[in-house]
């Protein structure tokens, strides 16, 4: 019998995209994302106005902390 190597974890880890939601799925319309993507300044994002919930932030999956931003919906339904 021979062993096999080990997965590297980042090989079956979900890609996590910036500009989507990590609950819904949805579009976050993240100001910050959006410059970044298209180079082009942008007004302040939405979410400095919101308040986040630990509950709500408690949900978002650990591979998409700090990568990923709630999106409106999800934050004002919380």
């Amino acid at each position: 019998m021979t062993a096999t190597a080990p997965q590297n974890p980042s090989d079956t880890a979900p890609a996590i995209n910036p500009g989507t939601c990590p609950l819904c799925g949805q579009p976050n319309g993240c100001a910050m994302e959006r410059q970044r993507a298209t180079g082009q300044p942008q007004p302040p994002c939405w979410c400095t106005e919101v308040k986040f919930e630990p509950a709500l932030l408690a949900r978002i999956p650990a591979a998409a902390q700090r990568r990923a931003c709630v999106c409106h919906a999800c934050a004002t339904a919380a």
